[in-house]
């Protein structure tokens, strides 16, 4: 997969349009599309954290979940 489908997969598994996803992770809306229209390609580390930063907010969730229900 390249990087500016790994991109938009990452904000479509989400859930987010691009500008709640721009909003979301700071990355400038312009960027974003450009980033998914393989315009410009970004660093090859963002896709990793785009990808760790979304399964900790994931993971933290799930945590308050499961200490609301205790």
């Amino acid at each position: 997969m390249d990087t500016a489908q790994k991109i938009k997969e990452l904000r479509k598994s989400a859930g987010m349009t691009r500008k709640e996803f721009s909003e979301h992770t700071g990355i400038p809306i312009r960027t974003l599309e450009d980033w998914e229209a393989a315009r410009r390609t970004p660093p090859e580390y963002i896709p990793r954290l785009i990808d760790y930063q979304l399964k900790y907010e994931k993971l933290m969730q799930e945590k308050e979940v499961k200490n609301a229900e205790e």
